[in-house]
Formats: C-alpha cells, sequence, structure tokens
C-alpha cells in the first residue's frame, strides 16, 4: 500500500534537511570559533634574514598569540618566488598554509614569465597588505661615484667594467630600466636573495645592487658599503642624506615593492575575517610599525577586496615596467 502524498513529501524534507546538515559540518568546523586547532604556517620565499623574512617574523610572534597557535615561518626560497607560491597555491585551504607574498611572485614573474604553474588572480585568497619596502641602489667603495650622476657617468667611460647583483624580481626590473632610461652597459649577477648576494658584494665582486635597507643599512654605516640613491618618491628617514631618483636627475622608476598576506583559493570566509582582523591589529601596533620603520619598510593594512584590487593593478603595472626595460618574457 503506498504512503499518502504527505507522508512521503516530509520523508522527503527530512533527508534534504539531513543532507544539508552534514554538507555544512566542514564549514562548521571553520568557524573561527574552532579554527585554528594545531600549528598555522606561514612560507616566506626568500632565505632566512632577508627584508621579507623580518616581515615575517615580527608578524609570526604576535598572530600566533592572538591565534592561540604558533605561527611557523618557512622559507621556501628560489625562481624568484615562484616556489613558495606554487605550495600556497596547492595546499589545502583551510587557513594552515599561508604565503607571505612579494611583489616578485605576484607582479614580477607572471610579467617576466610566459607560463605560471599558478595565477595569481584566481588560485590565491587576499587576506591583507603589509606595506611596503624601501630600496635603495647601493654601490661597493671601489666604485668611483657618490651618486647617481656620477655613477652614470663612469659607466659611460667604462662599460661593461661593473657587474651587478640581483637578489629578486624588483631589483632585476629596477636594474634593467636604470640602465635602459641611461643606456648603461653592466654584467647581471644573479642571486637567490639578497642575503646570498650580500658576501659577493661586501668582498667586491659585484660592485652594484638595488637592495633593501635590511641587509646593507649596516654596512653603509660602518663605510663597507655607499648608498647612491632611494627608489622612494621621499627621502628615507633610515638614510635621509641619499637623494631620490628625481633629485638625481631621472624620473622615478614605476615599480614598487609591495608585499601582502594570501590563502589559497576558496579559503573558507570566516576564515579569512579572522586572519584579516588580527593581522591588521598587529599592523596597527606602535611596537610593530617601530620595529618595521628600522627596516625602511611602511606597514599598511588593507581590506581583501583592497588587496585584491591592487593585486590586479600591480599585475599591469609590472608588464609595462618590464616591457620598458627591454626584458622578454621567459
Amino acid at each position: 500500500m503506498h504512503k499518502p502524498v504527505s507522508d512521503r513529501v516530509a520523508q522527503l524534507g527530512v533527508c534534504v534537511l539531513a543532507a544539508l546538515f552534514w554538507q555544512c559540518i566542514p564549514a562548521l568546523a571553520q568557524t573561527p570559533a574552532a579554527y585554528p586547532n594545531r600549528p598555522i604556517h606561514l612560507l616566506v620565499p626568500f632565505p632566512a634574514g632577508g627584508a621579507a623574512d623580518l616581515v615575517a617574523r615580527a608578524i609570526a610572534k604576535p598572530l600566533g598569540e592572538a591565534m592561540g597557535q604558533s605561527v611557523v615561518v618557512d622559507n621556501k626560497p628560489g625562481a624568484d618566488g615562484a616556489i613558495a607560491a606554487e605550495a600556497v597555491a596547492k595546499a589545502p585551504p583551510d587557513g594552515y598554509t599561508l604565503f607571505m607574498a612579494t611583489y616578485g611572485a605576484m607582479s614580477a614573474v607572471p610579467a617576466m614569465r610566459k607560463t605560471l604553474p599558478y595565477d595569481v588572480v584566481t588560485d590565491f585568497t587576499p587576506i591583507t597588505s603589509t606595506g611596503k619596502f624601501a630600496f635603495f641602489l647601493f654601490a661597493h667603495p671601489s666604485v668611483p661615484a657618490n651618486n647617481l650622476p656620477e655613477l652614470i657617468s663612469y659607466v659611460h667611460q667604462h662599460p661593461g667594467s661593473l657587474n651587478y647583483a640581483t637578489g629578486n624580481t624588483g631589483a632585476i626590473v629596477a636594474t634593467a630600466e636604470l640602465a635602459t632610461s641611461a643606456h648603461l652597459e653592466m654584467t647581471h649577477i644573479p642571486y637567490k636573495g639578497e642575503v646570498p648576494a650580500m658576501n659577493d658584494f661586501l668582498a667586491g665582486r659585484v660592485q652594484l645592487m638595488f637592495a633593501t635597507p635590511a641587509n646593507a643599512l649596516p654596512w653603509v654605516r660602518e663605510g663597507k658599503l655607499k648608498a647612491l640613491v632611494t627608489l622612494q618618491e621621499q627621502r628615507s628617514p633610515l638614510l635621509p642624506q641619499v637623494p631620490t631618483m628625481a633629485e638625481s636627475g631621472l624620473k622615478n622608476l614605476a615599480i614598487v615593492p609591495w608585499s601582502g598576506i594570501f590563502g589559497p583559493a576558496k579559503l573558507p570566509a570566516p576564515v579569512t575575517q579572522r586572519l584579516h582582523d588580527e593581522i591588521n591589529a598587529i599592523l596597527q601596533r606602535p611596537d610593530i610599525a617601530a620595529a618595521f620603520a628600522q627596516q625602511g619598510f611602511e606597514a599598511h593594512g588593507s581590506s581583501p577586496a583592497q588587496l585584491d584590487a591592487y593585486l590586479k593593478e600591480q599585475l599591469l603595472v609590472w608588464h609595462e615596467a618590464i616591457r620598458l626595460a627591454g626584458i622578454q618574457p621567459e
């Protein structure tokens, strides 16, 4: 005997509610109340001791305290940040693998390579901006130039005599753009980061390098390196005697050395919001801002939507900068 239609409808309703309940369990498990319940890994695309690493470690400790779980900084250098970026893009979207991203992996590399194992727009969840890095052109004391016009004059008179180091894509593009605009002939020596380049730089095996002050500033103060120009729009309080590009007679380079924190794509909204709130609170702390300022890092947060928009804007900026620098995507 068949059951009445009303009974069958009621049974169907119970089944639908049960299915919805079980589908919601994974999402419920990712609410801020349940997350995190194990250590979080923050991947850095450069070796320990570099500017991005120092910023990541300054954030990791207070973030771990706020989240109730340790935040482990994992250094995954190589391929201009693409190795770390790929690892995050392929990680489960559960909030336990985060990326201390910089302009290298997210702006420059996509413009400099024809193919990548990740898509910066679709394979990541923006969480918050963290700030911008200061960038200077440093020279070894053996270079007989104390400012950018003197450097340009010297290279014109001695083409090919200087080697320049690069530890990231920002340095590659900045030097190429400078060389193109000023018609400089120099030899490029690439490294996997600023820290590995520093020994050769101090020894004079390479004579020029665009770099953050985190690694070079102590040597400038000891007279073992010279700072010729800053890429910032205004002089840096770290080296107030060093002029800007505009003050040195050249227009400012288009690139901006920025950083932000991302997770894998499809990170649950409650997890994204929790991380955003905690990291932004850390960035606003006076002690953190002061520590960053000593490294030439200007800390500022953003909403996920603002970081997403900035990411897309910077992709266009870096594509144009690379074109103007005469760099051919590989």
